[in-house]
Formats: C-alpha cells, structure tokens, sequence
C-alpha cells in the first residue's frame, strides 16, 4: 500500500475526530439543565455558592476559546471529566466499568452473525430462485427490519419467563453466583445466550441480504463465465472465484458496521438489563450526568470514524484500483 493513500486516509481520519471532539463540546453546551446546580444538588442554594462553583469548575470563563481549548487539551490527554452521577468519579472509569461487557456482547454477536449471514447469503446468492434462496431471503428481510427490542421481548417471553431455561435479565446472578470460575464462567455464559442471540439476529438479516445481492453480481462476470467454460465445478465456482470477490465489499461493510452497532446494541442492552454501555447512558441521561454522555458519544463516534479508517485500508490491501 502507498504512503500517499494511507497519509491520506489517516489525515481525514484526524480532521473528522477534531470536528467530533469540537462538535460534542458544543452539543453539551447547548442543551438545558445547569451543571453547578446539578452538582450541589440543591435547588434552594444562594447566588454566591453558585459563583463559586462556577470558577472552580471553570464555568465561569469564555465558552469559546477558553472553555473550548481547555476541552480539546483534557480530552487529547485521555482526561473527560468527572461524572456527576457517580459522586465525582472519573469518566473514564465509568465508561470503562461499562465497557467490556458491550464488547463482549458486541464482538460475539459479530462473528455469530458474519459467520451465518455471509453462508447463508452466499448459498442463496450461488442458488437463486431455489428453496434456500426463497426462505434464507424472506427471513433475512424480517431480521433487517426489526429493531433489537423486537427480536429480545419475544425471546424473553418464551425461553426465559415461559420455559425458564434462561435469566431474564442481568449479566451475573444475583446472590447465588457461583465462586469457582467454572460455575462463574457457565452463569455468565447463561445471562449471554439471549442478548446475545437477539444480536446476532439482527444482524444476521443484512449481512445475509448484502452478501446474496454480491454473489448475484459476480455471477455475471467475465471470470464467472470462463470458469464455466473450463467445466469448473460449482463448488470451486463459489469458493475459489465468486466468494473472494464478493467478499470485498462485505469487508467495508463490516468494518463500518462494527462502529455503529455499539450505538445500536444500546436498546438490546436496556431490555436484558445488561451492563454495557446502553444501560450507562440511559442511567446518565436520566441524571443528566452531561459529562458521561460526553465520553459516551465521543467514544462511539471515534469508533465509527477508526472502523471506517480500518475498512478503507484493508480495502486497499485487497483491491489496489482504490489506492489510485
């Protein structure tokens, strides 16, 4: 790969986070509620309490420049404040108490679905108008549509409050959790199945429909029709010649999909109970806890921006007509 087209890529990458990082400083800015008041957590305090905590928080100098390069300087030093929520913690640790558990999910869900989808839509891709094809794609068009909190109730009605085989919510027993690590490791596995299964699910229905709409397009190729000639097994046909083209596409589309499925899990977290980073931002934002919010957002738009970042170079790698 060129240093030109990954200078380039890099550079636009920096740009889009400083435009991310000076847009969420005035996002939060703009929206009601009063920190100082929030932090004393007192309605009926004087006008000189509020003063004061006013310039010991900075509140009181210029929102732009001032408050605005004192912004940028803590955040590129990994500094985001403290959470009103959580009685003057530091951001960082709360989101990254919350954090593992979102990519536990997230990163499981992922490889559940990229595995399933992209087989399924080969296969229907490669078998058009057949069984698989007809059946594979309706339901993938189902899955697609539907929201996580959709694909979750039902799951939850039926094998966790009807059959009992599951918890309904959570990710750890309580009071009963199991102290050797085996017994822990199956709890967690337990409390995982469901969440993780409605994921999946939802993901599933696009990779699926993506990867059958790829197929369909190299099968009119040139290569396509001179591997056919050449009496070329169907088998081979898919695997060493439709498969790895159709396959470049998808590998934008996953990278890309990596970062806003962290935002999308949210409401999948919320009906599990599951203490990611969904259920830490509706607990934030019930509170006003601004700052959390703050760390919340930049985090999953930095995740896109760097999923996008990735997508573009490993897209390069693989086809060299985009270094251009």
């Amino acid at each position: 790969m060129g240093s030109r087209y990954l200078g380039r890529k890099l550079s636009q990458a920096a740009l889009t986070i400083v435009a991310i990082v000076i847009l969420n400083f005035l996002l939060f800015r703009a929206m009601p509620g009063s920190p100082e008041r929030i932090l004393l957590r007192n309605p009926h305090i004087t006008q000189e309490q509020l003063e004061a905590v006013r310039a010991r928080w900075g509140l009181d100098r210029p929102l732009i420049p001032d408050q605005l390069v004192d912004y940028i300087a803590s955040t590129a030093t990994g500094d985001l404040g403290y959470s009103l929520k959580f009685q003057g913690k530091p951001v960082v640790d709360v989101i990254a108490d919350s954090l593992w558990p979102t990519v536990l999910l997230i990163g499981l869900g992922e490889l559940v679905a990229i595995t399933i989808g992209l087989s399924i839509g080969a296969y229907a891709g490669w078998k058009r108008g057949g069984v698989v094809d007809r059946v594979g794609s309706g339901i993938s068009l189902i899955l697609y549509s539907m929201p996580y909190f959709v694909i979750g109730m039902p799951l939850i009605i039926i094998f966790a409050a009807g059959l009992h085989w599951f918890p309904t919510s959570g990710m750890t027993s309580v009071g009963g959790r199991p102290t050797d690590p085996i017994g822990q490791l199956v709890d967690l596995g337990r409390h995982l199945v469901l969440p993780l299964v409605t994921v999946a699910l939802g993901l599933i229905g696009s990779y699926s429909i993506i990867m059958r709409s790829a197929i369909l397009e190299t099968r009119s190729e040139d290569y396509m029709t001179t591997a056919r000639a050449k009496g070329i097994s169907d088998v081979r046909q898919l695997r060493s010649h439709a498969l790895p083209n159709a396959l470049l596409p998808m590998v934008t589309i996953i990278a890309i999909n990596l970062g806003y499925v962290v935002a999308g899990a949210i409401t999948a977290e919320i009906v599990f109970n599951w203490p990611g980073l969904g259920s830490l931002t509706v607990t934030a934002l019930s509170a006003r806890d601004y700052p959390v919010l703050q760390g919340v957002f930049l985090l999953l738009s930095v995740a896109v921006v760097l999923a996008n970042l990735v997508a573009d170079v490993v897209y390069g790698l693989l086809d060299p007509r985009v270094r251009s």
